[in-house]
């Protein structure tokens, strides 16, 4: 059987895997090796392994559909959704001269420099996965990946394939290595899962996160008791969540290497402790992957979930890239453990607590099939507050989209400067000491070559002034690690929070747009003034949501913007007081 190929692959040497490129066609020798691989031969009789998502099998015929083997149904989802994705790229690249928008999670709305976000007609298209397009001079992000870039598995497929755990052979860059590759890295990793859905997540899978999800909230009759409950209370600053009577954080340590398939994959296992229970489970990073799906599909409409740090760079298991890998796990971990709902949803303590792989699969399965999903999560949610009106909703909504890509744009210039300032430090700027060094060195060579007495002194400092030089060179080198790297590290995850908010806000513009459209509905008796009324509260609940949410977003901002500048600034007054020693 033959199978055309989809996507690049570099074989890694000594791992059975064979290189290919994609739209050639090899002859598949094993369909089914075991846990997403399968062993094909390619014309010019080459034998290794491939990732089976990265091919798609022909019909028998050799005729060839040019489709991704989903079925009819997730076909045509899929093809409406690329479709208005590619119909907002195309609007936001007319109406938007900045460089790469296309990958800017506000591009659809930044066209309309007023503020006034009704510019865009659809929301549910993000424009920014259609052919992940990367902007070349922000290398931050060509080695990030973008906040909402879901880089894993697009279906959990069965447990057995489930346990199998595969690197994704392109690479990103470690952090600023020429933009080209890493590029070509993230769009690789863009393009080899879920097509062209926009939020790289097969929305299809999941009841409630398609559009259709919002009338069910808004105009169902009664809304089923749901056994989860989150209480919204007013505090001293407004809305907020219920934050639990102790706190938790979770330690993720010891990253160590496992291998399967006798010895053809490995993979890393991380140990992940939380300091409550002081009891460790290990986990992969599969499955970090599959509880940040499962988190984004459940609380996604609601607060933003960041995506998880990169799956791969540069070569398997480099020491530099795991510590980094594992530093970055640490701090979304940390961040999950923060929030009031997440850190005791129901998912996210299974996911910390279970005690055997059996109790594990069982409480996988029950979250896959959780209906309290997309904007259903609101009906959870029991505000201790008077009803909202409709101007008031849409006024706090209109507040926060503001705010948001407000700070967006700020978080990504401080990205970008820092970036720059980065390359300077540890490219040009030690070299110019290291010249002002040597050629005083040089000097004093010169001058003690003249024989003439006096100036053993003279030479001597100025000697010691050069090689003074060539030491500063060395710590204009070191330095950024000390403090530029955790300024880069805060402004990196806040920018992964900021580029969830237009979905967010999204689906609240399309909330208040839906009930703004009811009079008419009541006017022609397609639904009851009560009906009507009902709306209101139910959007008045949404309102509280986010109002909470940013309560928690903006206390933590202050907390960590103020930890992270002071130790910056702490650490830059100790580099000068070197430098003067």
């Amino acid at each position: 059987q033959q199978a055309r190929v989809m996507y690049d692959f570099a074989a890694e040497p000594g791992n059975n895997e064979l290189t290919v490129n994609e739209g050639e066609i090899i002859t598949i020798t094993n369909p089914d090796v075991g846990g997403g691989w399968l062993e094909g031969r390619n014309s010019k009789g080459e034998r290794g392994l491939v990732p089976t998502d990265y091919v798609e099998i022909l019909p028998s015929d050799g005729k060839d559909p040019f489709s991704c083997g989903n079925s009819v149904a997730d076909q045509a989802f899929l093809d409406s959704l690329s479709a208005s994705t590619a119909q907002a790229n195309s609007s936001a690249a007319n109406s938007n001269s900045q460089v790469g928008s296309g990958n800017d999670p506000w591009s659809a709305w930044s066209s309309s420099k007023s503020g006034n976000w009704d510019s865009t007609g659809d929301w549910g298209a993000k424009p920014e996965g259609a052919a992940a397009q990367r902007n070349t001079s922000n290398n931050w992000d060509a080695a990030f990946g973008h906040p909402q870039a879901y880089q894993g598995p697009a279906t959990a497929g069965d447990d057995d394939d489930w346990d199998e755990d595969w690197d994704d052979p392109k690479a990103a860059a470690p952090y600023f290595k020429d933009s080209e590759s890493a590029e070509a890295g993230a769009a690789q990793r863009g393009n080899s899962r879920a097509g062209s859905s926009s939020m790289k997540l097969p929305l299809n899978k999941f009841p409630g996160f398609a559009k259709p999800g919002m009338e069910q909230y808004l105009l169902a009759k009664q809304l089923a008791k749901p056994k989860e409950k989150i209480p919204i209370i007013v505090g001293d600053y407004g809305p907020m969540w219920v934050y639990p009577t102790s706190t938790f954080d979770c330690v993720v340590a010891d990253p160590r290497k496992g291998s399967k398939m006798y010895g053809l994959k490995s993979y890393i296992e991380y140990q992940l402790t939380p300091t409550n229970t002081n009891r460790s489970v290990n986990h992969r990073y599969k499955h970090f992957d599959w509880l940040y799906e499962r988190l984004l599909v459940k609380f996604g409409s609601a607060i933003p979930i960041p995506s998880l740090p990169d799956k791969q760079v540069t070569g398997r298991f480099e020491e530099e890239f795991i510590k980094m890998r594992m530093e970055r796990l640490q701090a979304w971990m940390t961040r999950m453990c923060r929030h009031p709902v997440v850190s005791e949803s129901e998912v996210f303590q299974q996911f910390l607590n279970f005690r055997d792989e059996k109790e594990w699969k069982t409480g996988k399965r029950k979250a896959e099939k959780d209906e309290l999903v997309g904007v259903m999560i609101f009906s959870t949610m029991e505000p201790e507050a008077p009803d909202l009106e409709l101007p008031e909703i849409e006024q706090k909504c209109d507040a926060v989209g503001k705010f948001t890509k407000a700070m967006d744009d700020g978080v990504k210039e401080l990205l970008t400067v820092g970036q720059e300032h980065w390359k300077r430090c540890t490219g040009p700027l030690p070299k110019e000491y290291q010249k002002i060094g040597k050629a005083l060195q040089s000097l004093a060579t010169v001058f003690s070559s003249s024989g003439y007495q006096g100036e053993t002194d003279l030479n001597a400092a100025i000697t010691e002034a050069g090689k003074t030089y060539e030491e500063i060179a060395g710590l204009v080198a070191e330095q950024p690690k000390k403090d530029l790297h955790f300024l880069m590290e805060c402004n990196h995850e806040y920018k992964g929070f900021l580029g969830c908010f237009p979905d967010i806000i999204g689906a609240h513009k399309a909330a208040i747009e839906k009930v703004k459209e009811s009079d008419k509905l009541v006017a022609t008796s397609k639904i009851t003034p009560q009906d009507k009324q009902n709306m209101v509260k139910r959007v008045g609940t949404m309102s509280y949501a986010l109002q909470a949410e940013m309560n928690h977003f903006h206390s933590n901002r202050i907390y960590d913007y103020n930890s992270v500048i002071r130790l910056y600034l702490e650490q830059q007054v100790q580099f000068y007081e070197t430098v003067s020693q």
